[in-house]
């Protein structure tokens, strides 16, 4: 039998190549950093990494975690309700809700995990989920395991979403989900506009703010601290792998009932472990360390208006916006496979995204600042920019 699957794979691997675009995975010969070695060459500087607040090599966190193998070991062995809980799961889940202001938190293994968790666990077929149509797969994929209508409204049109709520009017309980930062386009949900439709309508609001917490808003807290409405989004998931230490791990904050029930009934939760200790401690670390300083906020804030500003000077076609996330569109994917070659070549790792990752015809670099980068670092990014496109 597998050898009939194994002509389709091939053949449907192959037309993936010959469409360029087939993703290939470059191995990186150092930490992740502001700097890094591709496979055996020399040190490049990286723009595409999720690594917002520079903190994946932080000699803080770092020896956090060390500390924290000594202390507590090297894995739990188990889930958090059989023999699955320290202390430190306790005390990151506390300083987590005191950082987003919300009245509980839910650990999980990812935050693909907290949304896969989600749905299915707080609402039934009586109910329904408004999806923002940009959403990411995790949300997708959560929703889709619930037995709740499904409706879906344009990305962060408000009256498409009215629409949907008009539609939906007969659902016993209404949901509204979208991502905080839309991360293909560094587009922010208008969380305000949400919230006002949602009282209006008699909706709960759930927001995944992976691409957010930890730099957005005046002190980081996230879209619901930019738009003012912590106290109106119900349920916050995010991840622990991006501006908050980079390794893995993400949760699910908010109201107290609701994370009560997920502790009972929600799936990935029960049946995985917990996290490792040497993780849970390292992200404390890191709340800590945003709770006592903006320097890397500033820093990050820096290098964004001065990435954006010069490389609009240049003449790149940038989506507007004023995230980190920065894509600079090409459109086509082969176009923008070889964009990200010629940079590699100038000392500037970057990669190409398109379809399906991408709509067709939008394919980008898109790049991602650090507080990591220094001036000097931004600058050099920009000038490679232009050298690069020298060559295609």
């Amino acid at each position: 039998m597998y050898g009939e699957l194994k002509n389709d794979l091939l053949k449907t691997i192959e037309e993936i190549r010959e469409a360029g675009l087939y993703k290939s995975e470059r191995v990186i010969g150092t930490p992740q950093n502001a700097a890094v070695r591709v496979g055996q060459g020399d040190e490049v500087l990286n723009f595409c990494a999720n690594n917002y607040l520079g903190l994946a090599d932080h000699p803080r966190l770092i020896e956090a975690a060390k500390k924290a193998l000594d202390d507590w070991g090297f894995g739990m062995a188990s889930v958090r309700f059989i023999c699955g809980t320290q202390e430190p799961h306790k005390e990151l889940e506390r300083k987590l809700s005191e950082f987003l202001g919300t009245d509980d938190t839910i650990l999980y293994s990812s935050c693909f995990d907290a949304n896969g968790g989600l749905f299915e666990t707080l609402l039934g077929a009586e109910d329904a989920i408004i999806s923002d149509e940009l959403n990411h797969a995790s949300i997708i994929d959560g929703v889709r395991l619930s037995k709740a209508k499904r409706f879906r409204y344009k990305n962060r049109d408000m009256d498409d979403l009215e629409r949907q709520l008009k539609d939906s009017a007969d659902a016993r309980y209404r949901m509204i989900a979208t991502d905080g930062v839309f991360s293909m386009d560094g587009y922010l949900a208008p969380l305000d506009e949400i919230c006002d439709l949602a009282e209006r309508y008699n909706a709960l609001v759930m927001v995944d703010d992976s691409h957010a917490v930890g730099f957005t808003g005046p002190t980081g807290r996230g879209t619901p601290e930019l738009f003012g409405v912590q106290d109106r989004v119900d349920i916050v998931t995010g991840t622990l792998g991006k501006a908050l230490g980079g390794a893995s791990g993400g949760y699910t904050s908010g109201r107290k009932e609701i994370v009560e029930l997920l502790r009972q009934r929600s799936r990935p939760y029960l049946f995985s472990n917990s996290l490792a200790p040497s993780i849970t401690a390292a992200a404390i670390a890191t709340l800590d360390m945003l709770s006592s300083s903006s320097e890397l906020l500033t820093q990050l804030r820096s290098n964004t208006e001065l990435f954006r500003r010069r490389m609009t000077e240049e003449g790149f076609d940038l989506l507007p916006g004023e995230h980190p996330i920065i894509p600079v569109m090409i459109g086509d994917a082969a176009e923008a496979a070889r964009l990200a070659d010629l940079l590699l070549d100038q000392g500037i790792y970057v990669i190409g995204f398109s379809y399906p990752v991408v709509p067709h015809g939008k394919a980008r670099i898109r790049t991602q600042m650090s507080a990591a980068h220094t001036t000097e670092d931004v600058n050099r990014a920009v000038d490679a920019f232009v050298a690069a496109r020298a060559k295609m």
